[in-house]
């Protein structure tokens, strides 16, 4: 029996080349791989030997040989393939375990040049794996380090392992389809192309259900993002995820993610129910607690502050579904410890990479650049357009109503005062419903003195700016735009009322 290594990834590989030799297998390798091998005193055939041409072209080209594809692509069952195989004098290859060129780690390198990564481009790994993969009936196909125990196993059996080829050929033609939609997206970026786009998803998990008990559902990972990620994060306590669960949980981290001081945010449905900043995390929490302690009832809570005994405690007696931190204290984690429902999610939020954002429509995919904190404007006193300036406690408590008001649906309007929110109106047909909405939560909270609002977008009628004011509002900020502009800046001055334009909406459908 022979087996071919050509591997870059070589985490794992002594162990199971010693495996194949007790099993009789003969052991042929490419440069790097040989090497390795001949170091640790493996027996070893140079691919040289086997093809009987020289690697050329700086190793471009050493594997593209009659020998080595004969070898993996002729049919075991089939006389005339292995006749030929014997006129040629072919030894057939039973094994192939290869890997390919870093290219992703290569494009990861700041500062990485097109050639460079052009140089990193497989062709020889590839048609190797997916030759051995088409004859998989015949050959055993190995690409991921993860299978060599399994691979050992298999082959000290002498059962038929028909399945269990396949599940690796099947892996095959993932791991190549992933590696040349990798190239063809980084070389589409280069050449300013976009007809084409590739999602490559991993599965993390299946789910009991969908948004409800009668639609099937699965959990995939894009990409390689390894921060500000549910499909990276650690669960250290609690059942397990659902669909809805994962949609609020990635609202409230996209919402945090604008925050560098301490901020906790209560969410459900996918809209925050209260949100502040504080001078710690239990000063953020029960301010955002006590925004709306009605809401948060069943909801979600994140946080970029570390989740100590102190506010576990504080959490502890309220319904909560999910709890989404950088890091939980041990004996934090020992207060939920009877709550075995409450989900607790440690989240790398160290790096927020700002990635496409991906929403599907029926027989489609809609794709845009994700509204990230870059886009938040800071909202300063010169974008004023009453006569009315702001002061700034005004600008402060703004610039985090506008924060906030980009992750509610849209019609959105949060109301604000001290760095909290006191009232939010979300998915409303038209915007006075949304502050009616906002409004009355204020009320009921009793949040109802010298408050800040903020709008996703402009104002078509001054009728948002009466009932405003009208309801212990000072101050406004909006993106303007609207041909009514003017009637909204008249009823502030008349009110004695502020009002800035931001000149950007941030809607969110």
């Amino acid at each position: 029996m022979r087996a071919l290594i050509s591997v870059s990834d070589k985490r794992g590989l002594i162990p199971f080349a010693k495996g194949l030799l007790e099993l009789g297998f003969e052991i042929v390798a490419t440069g790097g791989t040989m090497r390795l091998l001949e170091e640790n005193n493996i027996p070893v055939t140079y691919i040289e030997d086997v093809t009987g041409f020289p690697e050329i072209l700086d190793g471009r080209v050493k594997t593209l040989h009659p020998n080595i594809h004969g070898a993996l692509l002729a049919r075991r069952d089939l006389d005339s393939h292995m006749q030929a195989l014997k006129e040629h004098n072919i030894t057939p290859i039973d094994l192939v375990c290869v890997n390919l060129y870093p290219f992703k780690e290569t494009i990861a390198k700041e500062g990485v040049t097109l050639p460079e990564a052009i140089e990193q481009i497989d062709i020889g790994g590839p048609s190797m794996l997916r030759s051995a993969a088409k004859n998989n009936a015949s050959v055993y196909v190995v690409c991921d380090p993860n299978d060599y125990e399994r691979v050992l196993e298999a082959l000290k059996g002498n059962d038929d392992n028909s399945k269990f080829r396949l599940e690796l050929a099947t892996k095959v033609f993932e791991h190549t389809a992933q590696y040349d939609s990798m190239i063809a997206t980084y070389l589409a970026s280069k050449a300013n192309r976009d007809e084409k786009i590739f999602v490559n998803g991993k599965k993390v998990m299946d789910l009991r259900y969908g948004e409800n008990p009668h639609q099937k559902a699965a959990f995939y990972q894009l990409g390689d993002n390894t921060s500000y990620s549910l499909a990276s994060a650690k669960q250290l306590h609690g059942k397990e995820l659902s669909y809805n669960n994962i949609q609020d949980a990635n609202a409230a981290l996209m919402i945090t993610a604008e925050f560098d001081e301490p901020f906790v945010v209560g969410l459900k449905h996918m809209n925050p129910c209260g949100a502040a900043i504080g001078n710690d995390v239990v000063e953020a929490w029960t301010k955002a607690y006590n925004a709306d302690p009605v809401s948060i009832f069943g909801g979600i809570v994140a946080t970029n502050q570390v989740i100590t005994k102190e506010v576990a405690l504080l959490m502890k007696p309220i319904f909560l579904e999910v709890i989404l931190a950088p890091k939980f204290e041990d004996d934090a984690i020992e207060v939920f410890a009877k709550k075995k429902n409450i989900r607790l999610i440690e989240v790398d939020m160290s790096k927020f990479k700002n990635e496409k954002q991906y929403v599907s429509v029926h027989g489609g995919l809609l794709v845009q650049d994700f509204d990230s904190k870059a886009n938040t404007l800071t909202i300063n006193a010169e974008m004023t357009v009453s006569k009315k300036k702001p002061t700034e406690e005004q600008v402060r408590d703004l610039n985090f109503a506008w924060k906030i008001v980009k992750h509610v649906k849209s019609n959105a309007i949060v109301l604000a005062k001290d760095g909290v929110t006191c009232g939010v109106g979300a998915g409303q047909m038209n915007r006075i419903g949304s502050l009616k909405i906002a409004s009355d939560e204020a009320k009921e909270f009793k949040h109802n003195e010298g408050l800040v609002l903020a709008s996703d977008g402009f104002f078509p009628f001054d009728d948002c700016v009466r009932f405003a004011s009208e309801n212990n509002v000072l101050a406004i900020v909006q993106p303007g735009g609207s041909v009514r502009d003017e009637d909204s800046i008249k009823a502030c001055d008349e009110l004695g009322m502020v009002m800035l334009f931001s000149g950007r909406r941030h809607f969110k459908h």
